[in-house]
C-alpha cells in the first residue's frame, strides 16, 4: 500500500465511518470528533486539530461539502475543492478518519458515529455546540479548544484579496 492509499483510506463514507468507529469502539478506543471547512489549512488549524486528537486516542474530522461550505460562507467559497481538502486532512498524523457530510450542521454524522468525545473552537459555549445533546445523553463530553489569535482563512482570504 502507498502512503497516498493509505490517506485515501482515511476519507470514507458514513457508512464505512460506521463500521470503523465500531471497532474503534469494541477496543475502547475514546474517539473525538470535531467539524469544520477547513479551505486554507493554516497554524490554527493544526493547533486546534492536534489539541482535539490529544483528547482522546482517535480523531474523526466531519468536512463540510463543496455545497456546504458555499451555503456557509458564499458563493465564491471553497477556495480549495473538497477532495483536495479530504486529502490534505487525511494526509495529517492525529486525523484517524475523514467523512464529508452535506449537510448545514454535522448533526446526523455525529448521531451515526456516536463519539466520546465532542470537540469545537473556544467561540462557542459547550451547550450551543451541535451535537451537545448526542453527547451529554450518551454519557459523553464536549470540549472547547482555544484558538491560535490571528489565525483564520477568512483573514487570509481578505489578505489576498488587498493585495491584488
Amino acid at each position: 500500500m502507498t502512503q497516498l492509499d493509505t490517506i485515501q483510506a482515511k476519507i470514507q463514507s458514513r457508512k464505512t465511518a460506521q463500521s470503523t468507529v465500531k471497532q474503534w469502539a469494541e477496543k475502547d478506543e475514546t474517539i473525538v470528533f470535531t467539524n469544520g471547512c477547513f479551505d486554507i489549512v493554516h497554524r490554527g488549524h493544526i493547533d486546534y486539530l492536534s489539541k482535539a486528537r490529544d483528547l482522546g486516542t482517535k480523531l474523526i474530522l466531519g468536512l463540510n461539502t463543496d455545497a456546504s461550505v458555499q451555503r456557509l460562507k458564499g458563493p465564491k467559497r471553497p477556495v480549495v475543492d473538497e477532495q483536495s481538502r479530504a486529502i490534505l486532512m487525511a494526509a495529517l498524523q492525529f486525523i484517524d478518519l475523514v467523512v464529508l457530510f452535506d449537510e448545514d450542521t454535522p448533526y446526523e454524522l455525529i448521531k451515526a458515529l456516536q463519539p466520546d468525545i465532542l470537540v469545537k473552537g473556544s467561540d462557542y459555549n459547550a451547550e450551543d455546540i451541535v451535537g451537545y445533546d448526542i453527547l451529554m445523553a450518551k454519557g459523553g463530553k464536549v470540549e472547547t479548544i482555544d484558538f491560535v489569535e490571528g489565525f483564520s482563512t477568512t483573514s487570509i482570504v481578505e489578505k489576498i484579496k488587498a493585495s491584488m
